[in-house]
């Protein structure tokens, strides 16, 4: 269980360790966005970690980053493949950043760290962590950025054609509303707010 909670809060990719940024600042502008991403890494995260403990000693040291990459690639392949064929529209919404899983730091790193060292049940705790805390992290800045930069919560919005019904909620109106927060500057904006924030709190609990 430690092993999990490390995941979500000591070592939060997102907001303590800063890797997976590129998609922390680019797909955040909805709800929807985050979770579904956060999902895939998640996903590959599991899977790959668990792969890569299982086959850890018969894989030559010299080949084990490409042997690494392949399994990362062939589970981040099966994502696209899914999206594109069953969710074409959340599959454009997410575009490039889906394929840039591959070459996540996130990923690879927890596989050459943690699953190239550790158990297969250790292995698939860590990913889980770590990908559950990259997951609410991700929530979390989106959340922020919709709200108040657009006025929503979109629950469902991509998702529409697989669950029927489209599920956004409007709570302030946009036009009195600081709508940079869903572009660029919004995002590092956010980020930035929430690492000093994490770092004020880190500080005060040290000096207690």
């Amino acid at each position: 269980m430690k092993t999990m909670v490390n995941g979500l809060f000591k070592e939060n990719p997102v907001l303590v360790l800063l890797l997976g940024l590129c998609s922390a600042l680019a797909i955040t502008t909805t709800l929807e966005n985050a979770y579904i991403m956060g999902s895939c890494v998640l996903f590959v995260l599991i899977c790959s970690e668990v792969l890569v403990a299982l086959i850890k000693n018969i894989v030559p040291d010299n080949v084990r980053i490409p042997v690494y990459i392949l399994i990362i690639g062939t589970f981040v392949t099966i994502i696209e493949i899914l999206l594109s064929k069953f969710l074409p529209k959340v599959h454009e919404v997410l575009s490039i950043y889906i394929p840039l899983i591959i070459v996540n730091c996130i990923v690879l790193g927890r596989c050459l760290s943690i699953a190239s060292k550790k158990s297969v049940a250790y292995s698939f705790l860590d990913a889980f962590g770590v990908g559950l805390g990259y997951t609410l992290a991700l929530i979390l800045i989106a959340f922020i950025r919709e709200l108040l930069g657009s006025g929503t919560i979109t629950l469902i919005d991509s998702l529409s054609s697989l669950v029927g019904f489209k599920l956004i909620i409007e709570v302030f109106d946009k036009a009195y509303l600081p709508q940079f927060l869903v572009g660029p500057a919004g995002a590092f904006l956010v980020v930035g707010f929430l690492l000093a924030l994490i770092n004020f709190l880190k500080d005060r609990k040290v000096r207690k």
